[in-house]
This record gives C-alpha cells, sequence and structure tokens, in this order.
C-alpha cells in the first residue's frame, strides 16, 4: 500500500493533478447518480400517470359499448316479465351479433354461473363457470357476478385474445340485470396500452442512459482539459524554472568568480606587497648584518612593522568574509564595528544608532543584515558620493529593522524601487531577505537613498530567563 501510495505521489505535478482532478470526478459522479434518480423518478410518475390515463379511456370506452348495447334491448326488456323465455332468447341473440373490432364482443352470465352468450368463445357457452380464474389465479366469473348484484364496476384479468390465441390482459365492465338475474357485460384488452408503457419506458430508459454517457463525456473532456492545461502549465514552469535555476547558478559562479577575484586583488594589492616589502627589508637587513653595518637594526624594525601591516590586512580580510565579532558578540557589535572601520577607510562621516534587544537574533537573520549592511556600504563607497552615513539598528512589536541612509547623489531611477531587480548587489540583497520572509525597501532620491531591512518576529529568539543577561552589559550588546 506504501509502495502504490509512493507511486501516485512521485511530484507536486501528479498531487496537484490529483488534487484538482478527485473532486471533479466526485462531483460528476454524484451529479450523474442525483440526475439518473431523479430522472428515472419523474420518468415512473410520467409512465404510470399516461398507463392510468390510457387505462382509463379503455374504461370509458367500454362503458359506452355497453350503454349503446343496453339502449338496443332495453325496449324489450323492460316490457318483459322475469320468466319471459322469448324476450331472454331475443337479447341472447341481439348480444351475439354485436361484434366490434377484431376481439369485442359482449357476454352473459346468469347469476348461477352458466355462460349465456360468448360469441368468439362459443366453447362457453351453455356451461357453468363458478370458480373460475384466469392463469395468475385471479376470480373471474364469480368476480363479475358480484359487480353485476352490486349494480356494475371494472375488473382486470388475462383472458385468451380471440385474433391471436395468446392470454393477454383484458378489462371488463359488467352491469346487472336484477330482474332476471343476468351479468351483461364486454371487455376490452389492453395489451396495447402495456406495450405503448414499456415503449415509453424504453424511451425514458435511453434518454437517461444518453444523459448519463453526456455527463460523462463532459467530465472526461473537461478531466482531459484539466490535464492538458496542467501538463502545459507543467512544462511551462518547469521550463521557466529551469531557465531561472540557469540565471541563478551563473549568478552564482559570477559572484563567487568576483568574491574570488576580491580576495585575490586584496591578497596581491594588500598582503602581497607588504611581504614583498618584508622580505626587501630582511634582505637588506642580512646584508648589513653581514658587512657590520650598525642600521641593520633599523631596516629589521621596517621589516617587522611591514609583517604587522601584513597581519592587520588579513585579519581584515578575513573579517570581511565571517567577522568573528558577529558570532562572538552579536549584530550590534559587529555592524557597529563595520561602520567605524568603513569610516576610518573612507573619510566618511559615520554614526551607529541601536537599541539593546530584549529578542535575539536567529544566526540567518544575524548574517542576512550584516551582508545587507556590507553591500550598502559597498555601494555608498563606489557610487554614492555621499559624505555622511547613518546606520541603525532596532527591535519592534513586527520583527527587526536595519536602516542605513546617506546624503549622496542617489541611485539611478531603474534600480531606486521597492522592489529592487537589476544590480548584482540589489538582487543579492533582496534575496537574502526574502528567503527569511522579510521585506526589502530602497527609497532614493538626489539627496541622498535610504535602505530599509526588516525581518520579521520568527526570526527572533524567545528572550533569554537568566537574570544575569541583564545585567552583563556583554550580552545586552548583542543583538
Amino acid at each position: 500500500m506504501r509502495r502504490l501510495r509512493d507511486r501516485f505521489w512521485q511530484n507536486y505535478g501528479q498531487k496537484l493533478f490529483l488534487t484538482a482532478t478527485l473532486p471533479l470526478v466526485l462531483a460528476a459522479v454524484v451529479i450523474s447518480v442525483l440526475v439518473t434518480l431523479e430522472a428515472r423518478q419523474l420518468a415512473q410518475r410520467e409512465i404510470h400517470n399516461l398507463e392510468q390515463q390510457l387505462i382509463a379511456a379503455k374504461r370509458a370506452e367500454l362503458k359506452n359499448y355497453l350503454s349503446i348495447a343496453r339502449n338496443a334491448f332495453f325496449n324489450i326488456y323492460g316490457r318483459a316479465a322475469p320468466d319471459d323465455e322469448a324476450a331472454k332468447l331475443t337479447i341472447t341473440q341481439i348480444l351475439s351479433a354485436m361484434l366490434y373490432g377484431r376481439d369485442g364482443y359482449f357476454f352473459v352470465y346468469d347469476y348461477d354461473g352458466n355462460n349465456l352468450v360468448s360469441p368468439r368463445q362459443t366453447n362457453l357457452i351453455g356451461k357453468n363457470w363458478t370458480g373460475r380464474t384466469d392463469p395468475s389465479g385471479t376470480a373471474i366469473t364469480d368476480e363479475l357476478i358480484k359487480l353485476a348484484r352490486s349494480g356494475g364496476g371494472y375488473h382486470e384479468y388475462d383472458s385468451v385474445k380471440p385474433s391471436t390465441g395468446e392470454t393477454a390482459r383484458m378489462v371488463a365492465y359488467v352491469i346487472g340485470l336484477q330482474d332476471w338475474r343476468w351479468a351483461v357485460g364486454t371487455g376490452v384488452f389492453i395489451d396495447d396500452v402495456k406495450a405503448t408503457v414499456a415503449a415509453s419506458r424504453a424511451q425514458v430508459e435511453n434518454r437517461i442512459r444518453r444523459t448519463f454517457l453526456y455527463i460523462g463525456a463532459i467530465t472526461l473532456a473537461t478531466l482531459l482539459l484539466v490535464f492538458g492545461s496542467g501538463l502545459f502549465i507543467t512544462i511551462r514552469e518547469r521550463r521557466l524554472a529551469d531557465a531561472k535555476l540557469k540565471k541563478l547558478t551563473q549568478r552564482v559562479f559570477d559572484a563567487q568568480e568576483e568574491e574570488r577575484g576580491r580576495v585575490a586583488r586584496e591578497l596581491h594589492d594588500g598582503i602581497s606587497q607588504i611581504l614583498v616589502g618584508v622580505r626587501y627589508a630582511l634582505d637588506i637587513t642580512r646584508r648589513r648584518l653581514s658587512s657590520g653595518d650598525g642600521r641593520a637594526a633599523e631596516t629589521l624594525d621596517s621589516g617587522l612593522e611591514y609583517l604587522s601591516g601584513a597581519i592587520q590586512e588579513v585579519r581584515r580580510i578575513s573579517r570581511d568574509l565571517r567577522p568573528g565579532v558577529l558570532d562572538d558578540l552579536g549584530l550590534g557589535p559587529a555592524l557597529k564595528s563595520l561602520t567605524e572601520d568603513f569610516g576610518k577607510r573612507t573619510g566618511i562621516k559615520t554614526s551607529f544608532d541601536t537599541v539593546v534587544f530584549r529578542n535575539r537574533l536567529d544566526d540567518d537573520a544575524k548574517i542576512a543584515l550584516y551582508r545587507v549592511a556590507q553591500e550598502a556600504l559597498t555601494n555608498v563607497e563606489r557610487h554614492s558620493g555621499a559624505t555622511k552615513l547613518a546606520v541603525d539598528l532596532r527591535g519592534h512589536a513586527r520583527g527587526a529593522t536595519l536602516h542605513i541612509s546617506d546624503n549622496g547623489h542617489g541611485l539611478d531611477q531603474s534600480r531606486a524601487t521597492s522592489k529592487p531587480s537589476s544590480g548584482l548587489g540589489l538582487r543579492n540583497m533582496q534575496e537574502r531577505i526574502e528567503q527569511l520572509d522579510g521585506n526589502l525597501r530602497i527609497l532614493s532620491s538626489r539627496t541622498g537613498t535610504v535602505i530599509e531591512a526588516t525581518v520579521p518576529l520568527s526570526h527572533l529568539l524567545p528572550p533569554e530567563k537568566s537574570s544575569d543577561s541583564m545585567t552583563d552589559p556583554d550580552k545586552k550588546a548583542r543583538a
């Protein structure tokens, strides 16, 4: 199970596709089921109503047929006595002759169950059919006589269809001639109604099936569209990501080469020249000692001074690469040392101000803000022409903010934006802060430039609980 899950959840694109398509598939299935159920229920109601209407029409037709037959023998029946055999014979002859359609006829039973008239089923005439039932067990003769005794009514049962010889459903209507104790009726087969209802039901089922197929086709088309769109977007985003990755990789290489070049220049222009001076002084000292010249001590002192300068230069380069004071004392002292060294080296008037942090910054935030300050001071030295520089570090309710301002001639308009996007140094600053979910703003004009970097509260450590940390001045100075 775990292997199967890992197989289907290999990358972000598959997760996104499944997340987008599963609700769609579930919604389509639910809609299809609901539509099918509702359509089938509605169709069943309509088919039932149609069946009832058709049967009602058949029953009305039967009633009309029997009214016509009654009008044909009413005068004879009205004048005859209960034992008038001649009148009875005449009426049976009239009813036997009244045939309609291919299967329509009139039948007569006396209340004892004897069949008197059945022109299309002559095998029934003259026999007693009390207790007669259809193939499904429904009573025929007894029920017809019961309806006739009560004045008349309708009865459904299965009977043999004269035209085909097959058993079909029949609806009969019967009335009673109470003076003669006769049950007179007629019937009509409703197999055509059943066929019409079955055809309607089949049509409805076909429509429901087509609707279900349409929904499935629309869902499939939508899934293909989603899949195609997702595939296109994934390919496009992957290409863009690859292009950005290539640019980022090239920028990393460029930054590495630039840093290597800077270190190489520092070593060549600083330490290398100083060490050449040391070697030259030591060589002169050696020759003077060999010749017994008393000025050997002077050249040795000069070599020692050169060597001390080399040591200081190595410390400066090391501090630029990774200042030890940042790890030992914190961000505040590191920025103060960086600002003071910058002022001494460039002659620009600098100031640094900070407030003791009750919350300490984590390592990522300290390094990011320090590198932002380094890059900002480098830009001031190279491009601004400023004579004053102010660095301010504060903690507040939203996090911590580093504020750097100068009175130079400002940046180019294309670079002076709240979302810097041009220049390798500005991009590096922006990316460092964005990695911390922070914000970098650069406001520049002809009177100076302001760089403001803010890191959120998520990069502030909880306050130290030790009471000593509130009294130790070294710990207070750490940011």
